[in-house]
């Protein structure tokens, strides 16, 4: 079962992570299913980018990205050649270690933060 490494993030992981995730899996569902709350405004739909993280290793592990989400990561707030959108990014059979970038495009949060 493969591993996914969360950096710290401020808000939503301040002291980092390490959990199991399901190949097949979207990373966005890995991270919802073990409390890590990113955001997904568009519910999983590829369809905004709040959702966009970083993949530091395991990047070429992933499954490719389409049209679609190639189009809306040139949107996303820093933008990296390994960035991905997480609802899309399937995760493999190799250990992964992301980072959730610290802004998105959805600066106005409700509820809880």
């Amino acid at each position: 079962m493969p591993q996914i490494i969360i950096l710290p993030h401020v808000e939503l992981c301040p002291e980092g992570a390490a959990i199991e995730a399901n190949t097949g899996d979207s990373i966005c569902d890995t991270l919802l299913n073990h409390h890590i709350d990113i955001d997904h405004a568009c519910d999983q739909a590829c369809a905004c980018t709040t959702c966009h993280v970083i993949v530091r290793e395991g990047f070429k592990s992933l499954n490719p990205s389409n049209d679609q989400e190639d189009d809306l990561l040139d949107k996303a707030w820093g933008l990296e050649p390994n960035s991905r959108l997480s609802c899309q990014a399937i995760v493999g059979t190799t250990n992964l270690v992301i980072e959730i970038p610290k802004y998105s495009i959805n600066m106005a949060k409700e509820g809880h933060r």
